[in-house]
């Protein structure tokens, strides 16, 4: 598992935000590979995809690639990119009365499917779900560490399917 990690997987992950697949085909094809890499482990050819996930400590590809994507949103709203925030991401105008933060994300409407996969509008639903504990950090690791708490007390890690991985699966 350890050369999986370290030298198949980060191939998958580089850039994700610009190319994530977006067709379920294609995301299944995906994680097939991780499939078949979990199943080389000696003792768990046998055992649910899912439990093999959580016995190696690993994460489906979707999940890594969600987690991905807003570690860069978090990333390009706090100025640890090199990026104009304005080309990404608008500010919500009105926050007054809306729950969760401060920082929600104005989505913009779009007519074509191609543009809903775009990373700039993919991410907005999500990111404005998250709670204001998670968001106010000036470290991107301390993020990621309430990020995955936020995670868990939603129920999110848990191994069966949510909502919020399957909104990554356009037709």
């Amino acid at each position: 598992m350890v050369i999986y990690k370290a030298y198949i997987r980060p191939h998958w992950e580089y850039c994700v935000q610009a190319w994530s697949p977006h067709f379920i085909k294609d995301i299944d094809c995906l994680e097939q590979i991780q499939r078949r890499a979990t199943k080389l482990v000696k003792g768990l050819k046998k055992w649910t995809y899912e439990d093999r996930l959580k016995h190696l400590g690993l994460q489906s590809l979707k999940k890594r690639r969600l987690r991905g994507d807003l570690i860069e949103v978090y990333k390009i709203l706090n100025g640890k990119e090199r990026v104009d925030t304005a080309k990404f991401f608008q500010l919500a105008s009105d926050t007054h009365g809306l729950r969760g933060h401060l920082q929600k994300l104005f989505k913009p409407r779009c007519r074509t499917t191609v543009r809903k996969t775009f990373f700039s509008n993919r991410i907005i639903d999500e990111w404005n779900r998250l709670p204001q504990y998670v968001i106010d950090l000036s470290s991107v690791n301390v993020f990621k560490n309430r990020l995955d708490e936020a995670w868990k007390d939603m129920g999110i890690y848990s191994w069966e399917a949510t909502s919020l991985i399957n909104k990554y699966k356009y037709k």
